[in-house]
């Protein structure tokens, strides 16, 4: 394999999306491709990392939307975990984006700590996305998430219980806070297809060590559960069942938001109406508690037993005044919630 300076890569991009035509994309992503709002967006943004599924992303980004070629923008961030190797990434990314023509920003994980935890690595990461966005204005955020990212995030989330919010994550795509939005085309695949398009392609890419290993979650969840998992299936696609259950997971989720928006039991002021919610779904009250929560001052950490509790005190309408730590208090009075913040020692003197 040539070093990847030395590679036509506009040549490597038309080859490969004979193997993943466009159709192969996620629809959703596809109809949002096609929007007038995406066409108003600007410049798009590619998460890449080196490794095979980003620069599928890229390649096929490239190839089948000609017209933003000139728009694209591949955002690096080198973890600096891996000393000589993570540079070589940003360095593999570097020559890629050359031969293509892409712009490229790199960020650099100033004074990451050693043994990041895989948490802390991904806040650093979005932290560095968040950063980068504003400056191309792109709007959109393509990720190389697949078919065994739905897999694994499903694990992951099931063992800290999730529900049908956190359970249909990935999502293909995803609207975020102040209008952006971040797009998925690839969970119509598999990472064992992707990769095996790029190797016929003669397409290379960086492999990252630290997958190979146990001490995060996820590795663990690939390493020893899915293939387990795939295997007592017999047969069954137990991945493509996953992302099947991934979108149905999603349309419930976006049911219920649906009833919540239609019912509007949260008032000016963060102020829940509960005579509203009265009747409704267990799912309905707890969907309705988190947008109250999040629509008052309180910015703390409320335990699964405080939230808990909290809802049960909601769905019974009695008087309560519940403690929401040293920042103040939700109060039940009259059929409505609202929050109270705590009074400062000096405003009781």
């Amino acid at each position: 394999m040539p070093s990847p300076g030395r590679i036509a890569w506009p040549v490597r991009a038309a080859t490969l999306t004979a193997a993943l035509p466009r159709e192969r994309l996620h629809p959703a992503v596809l109809a949002w491709s096609a929007s007038r709002r995406a066409a108003a967006r600007g410049p798009w943004a590619v998460a890449l990392s080196g490794g095979a599924d980003s620069i599928a992303l890229l390649l096929l980004l490239w190839a089948h939307w000609p017209a933003r070629r000139a728009q694209l923008v591949a955002l690096h961030f080198n973890h600096c975990l891996r000393g000589a190797a993570s540079d070589g990434d940003a360095e593999f990314c570097r020559q890629v984006c050359r031969g293509l023509r892409v712009r490229l920003r790199v960020g650099r994980w100033r004074g990451a700590p050693a043994g990041a935890s895989e948490a802390a690595a991904r806040a650093a990461r979005l932290a560095f996305f968040d950063r980068a966005m504003p400056a191309v204005n792109p709007g959109a955020l393509w990720l190389g998430h697949q078919q065994d990212d739905v897999a694994e995030t499903f694990f992951m989330r099931l063992a800290r219980g999730s529900g049908t919010a956190g359970l249909a994550a990935p999502r293909p795509v995803q609207p975020m806070p102040g209008g952006g939005v971040r797009l998925r085309p690839l969970l119509t695949l598999k990472k064992a297809e992707i990769s095996a398009a790029l190797r016929a392609a003669h397409i290379p890419w960086r492999e990252d060590a630290s997958n190979a290993g146990d001490d995060y979650f996820r590795n663990r969840i690939r390493r020893a559960v899915l293939p387990a998992w795939q295997r007592a299936a017999r047969g069954r696609d137990a991945l493509d069942g996953a992302a099947l259950a991934r979108e149905l997971l999603d349309e419930d989720d976006a049911a219920l938001e649906t009833w919540l928006d239609e019912l509007r039991p949260l008032r000016r002021g963060a102020v829940l109406d509960l005579p509203v919610l009265a009747g409704k779904p267990r799912a309905l009250w707890r969907r309705a508690l988190h947008r109250w929560l999040a629509a008052t001052p309180y910015r703390g950490d409320l335990s699964r037993k405080g939230f808990t509790a909290l809802l049960v005190a909601a769905m019974r309408g009695r008087r309560t005044r519940h403690s929401l730590g040293r920042e103040g208090f939700a109060v039940i009075r009259d059929g409505r919630l609202y929050y109270k913040k705590t009074r400062s020692p000096l405003a009781r003197k």
